[in-house]
């Protein structure tokens, strides 16, 4: 896959919107644009994208209690991009399995 492209997000909420509004979601590189983000999904899916909106998420902190005493870290932040695709073309994510 692409440098740009970490993965595909296949959620619940993300296939409602697929189905509904014809949009794609995809975790990115954190330091990749938009246009950066188009070039990289029309050339590995063979795709016409129209528009792409991206989400910058701050990684949570957590914290557990173990015998040791508390541990504390946090969780990994990332980038989210919501591509919305031409009319009438559509990814499957599902067809190399």
């Amino acid at each position: 896959m692409n440098p740009i492209l970490v993965r595909p997000l296949i959620t619940e909420k993300m296939t409602s919107i697929q189905e509904k509004q014809g949009k794609f979601g995809f975790i990115v590189d954190v330091n990749a644009n938009k246009i950066e983000i188009k070039k990289a999904i029309e050339s590995t899916y063979g795709v016409n994208v129209e528009k792409v909106n991206t989400l910058r998420y701050d990684g949570k902190a957590k914290s557990r209690y173990t015998k040791a005493g508390v541990l504390s870290g946090r969780t990994n932040s990332y980038k989210k991009a919501i591509v919305k695709l031409a009319a009438g073309e559509t990814i499957d994510f599902y067809s190399n399995i």
